[in-house]
């Protein structure tokens, strides 16, 4: 006699959780974040896409290239780097190539709002960098954070309705266990504060910094 073994039941909390971690990543945010940013300064198709290529490459694409390399050849555990030990080299990267971005938006006269946006994103990396010495605090709900309040500073209150996103990507962070309640909140606070509360400052100020 022959026994049916059914399938096992799929957990749809971790595959959306997991889901939303990718599609929701920092390396993603940060690829559209200086897109609308730059929108609303140029107001131009061409000057938009060049300017905010800078931020994505320098702050984005080259750095997660040099992750997804690290996690393929085992120097750390995947391109998420769960083991806040092995983000030593992620972190200085980014922290290296997005000083090199920020170098050429300052040298090429970019738009204001891109070079404080990206003054603001290696404020809040550097503090990041410095909490993840001693706790594993969330890259993920300081991005999504640190980005809603951006864009609800650039565009309008009405994206203040993001909020909903960064808890979203905060209880992701939850649900894969690789992060605790505290951790992302510690992530969320960061990101909003700090990153955006640099890029409300600057922007703020009528008068750009002389470099």
């Amino acid at each position: 006699m022959s026994t049916h073994t059914s399938p096992p039941r799929r957990d749809w909390r971790t595959a959306t959780a997991r889901l939303l971690n990718e599609a929701l990543a920092p390396s993603v945010i940060v690829l559209v974040l200086p897109l609308t940013v730059a929108w609303q300064a140029t107001g131009a198709v061409l000057p938009t896409v060049l300017w905010s290529s800078v931020v994505a490459l320098t702050s984005s694409v080259l750095p997660m290239g040099v992750v997804v390399w690290g996690s393929r050849t085992g120097r750390w555990d995947g391109h998420h780097v769960r083991d806040r030990r092995g983000r030593l080299i992620p972190f200085i990267t980014l922290i290296v190539l997005s000083m090199l971005g920020l170098a050429i938006l300052i040298s090429a006269e970019a738009p204001w709002p891109l070079i404080a946006l990206d003054i603001g994103m290696i404020v809040s990396l550097f503090l990041t960098g410095a909490i993840t010495i001693f706790w594993k605090v969330s890259i993920h709900s300081a991005v999504a954070a640190g980005a809603t309040v951006v864009l609800a500073l650039t565009y309008g209150a009405l994206w203040w309705l993001l909020a909903v996103v960064v808890a979203a990507v905060s209880w992701a962070r939850v649900a894969v266990e690789d992060h605790t309640p505290a951790q992302v909140v510690g992530g969320a606070l960061t990101g909003a504060l700090v990153g955006s509360g640099c890029f409300a400052m600057l922007v703020g100020n009528a008068t750009p910094i002389p470099w």
